[in-house]
């Protein structure tokens, strides 16, 4: 066994910064009174900030450590710019929250600046058993700050959210185990160089597959692994969703895409007609459901589900060598789009929530634009991009998805995602409705940092609308080859 090197060190030198420091602050907020975990707020987002741009300056450079078990790429490379930044926004809107609703805790910033380092080290991972401490990495934070409010509907979610993310967990530990049965090796290359020999039982191989195709699903929120979400999404404290829903969701795909396009390109006829059917239940169970929620968590949660189904369209044609890599790219780029709405929905919801989960309701948005004109403004942005209309980003994110998927011979998966984008139509303009239509006196709670994060998502979620190129160019290099 090789002993590590500088090089090896230099390829996760981001998640090296951020687990450090992590650690360190920990022993520091020891010191921190209880009344000012402001300051434990304002500290890890300097971590964040430096980890974020050690990640910038590695755009452009690739290489492979620790025995090519993790690697950096321009796919690791977005991959965790964007998990950085919405680290970034997850602590700007829980800084308030926090307080507000009393759970203001160092370690709530702690535990998120853990998870953030769980999913960059997912994006980079190489190796199978790479992929699975990385994923538990990500995951005990989470399940922790889920139930952190100390709460009875809080400590459900989080209770929850561990049983059966557990229990997902050992799907991706069986099937690395029968992968490794049938290839004697865990590292994704080797994998991939074992199947093409033709010297493995394929059979084992696909079950292997399948399975981790199982735990994959579970984090991303696809059906049928999505049962705890809604249950997760309201009873944890709203700062923690707003966070989970953009950072699991795209450090479970950048798994999802590094795994199966790295290893198992030979399954993709195996698993195509999986994925198409996981893809469009996704899309169609979300949506559809969706229709019937009153609480506007409940009602984003199905939502996050359905487009969970819609980035998996991007990932269909994976065993397509000619269409895979715009797939991939639309993919990633429309991971940045829902981010970046995602957070700015969250921030009006975290803006209208009262003590005691008042203010949760879609009612309780009724005369929103008559009081607070520029939140109802920026809450429109955020549905209409959510649906896919024009000027949002939304929009452009769902064009390059439909047209991968058509490019792939799909287009019947195309179509079923432009009706149900129609259908997500009703339940989000329904909160418009209520806004602008309904008479009634919401009260809103106003927080500097969390209105200019707002305000930000706003205006990122149109004005890139505008010039995406750039965005989708850089998805483009971050493509796995």
């Amino acid at each position: 066994m090789t002993q590590p090197q500088f090089t090896d060190f230099y390829t996760i030198l981001p998640y090296l910064i951020l687990t450090v420091w992590a650690c360190l602050l920990l022993l520091v907020d020891l010191f921190i009174p209880k009344n000012r975990k402001s300051i434990t707020a304002l500290l890890s987002a300097v971590g964040l900030t430096g980890a974020l741009g050690y990640s910038i300056t590695q755009i452009g450079l690739s290489s492979a450590g620790f025995n090519r078990m993790v690697s950096l790429d321009g796919f690791s490379t977005f991959a965790n710019i964007l998990l950085l930044m919405s680290g970034l926004f997850g602590v700007a809107l829980a800084y308030g929250y926090t307080k507000r609703m009393g759970i203001e805790r160092g370690e709530f910033y702690i535990l998120l600046l853990f998870s953030v380092s769980g999913m960059m080290l997912m994006a980079q991972a190489s190796d199978l058993i790479v992929v699975f401490l990385a994923l538990e990495l990500l995951s005990i934070p989470l399940y922790v700050l889920s139930a952190i409010a100390r709460k009875l509907d809080s400590e459900e979610s989080g209770l929850k959210y561990f049983l059966l993310g557990a229990f997902a967990s050992g799907f991706v530990v069986y099937g690395t185990a029968l992968i490794f049965g049938a290839t004697g090796s865990t590292n994704l290359a080797d994998i991939f160089a074992k199947a093409a020999s033709g010297e493995t039982s394929n059979l084992l191989l696909t079950i292997g597959a399948a399975l981790l195709l199982v735990g994959f699903g579970f984090k991303v929120a696809a059906v049928p692994f999505h049962m705890w979400t809604p249950d997760v999404y309201q009873g944890a404290p709203t700062a923690v969703t707003a966070f989970m829903a953009a950072g699991a969701k795209i450090a479970g795909f950048a798994a999802l895409f590094r795994v199966f396009s790295t290893a198992f390109p030979a399954l993709a006829a195996d698993f195509t007609d999986i994925l198409w059917a996981l893809s469009a239940l996704t899309m169609i169970v979300g949506n559809l459901i969706a229709i019937s929620q009153t609480n506007i968590k409940r009602m984003l949660a199905y939502s996050a589900i359905a487009h969970a189904g819609y980035i998996l369209m991007a990932f269909v044609p994976y065993g397509n060598a000619d269409v895979a890599p715009v797939a991939i790219a639309a993919g990633l780029f429309y991971l940045a789009a829902y981010a970046v709405t995602n957070f700015g929905s969250w921030g009006v919801v975290i803006a209208l929530e009262q003590a005691e989960g008042r203010g949760l309701e879609i009612a309780d948005y009724a005369g929103l634009a008559k009081k607070h004109p520029a939140l109802a403004a920026a809450m429109t942005v955020f549905m209409l991009s959510l649906i896919g209309f024009p000027p949002t980003i939304g929009l452009v994110g769902k064009f390059y998805l439909f047209r991968s998927a058509i490019a792939g011979g799909f287009t019947g998966l195309a179509l079923i995602g432009v009706v149900t984008s129609l259908i997500s139509a009703f339940y989000y303009l329904r909160v418009v409705v209520n806004m602008y239509m309904k008479e009634g006196d919401p009260v809103v709670e106003r927080e500097p940092l969390l209105g200019f994060t707002t305000a930000v998502m706003a205006i990122v979620t149109v004005a890139l609308s505008f010039v995406p190129q750039f965005l989708f160019l850089l998805a483009g290099t971050a493509v796995l080859r």
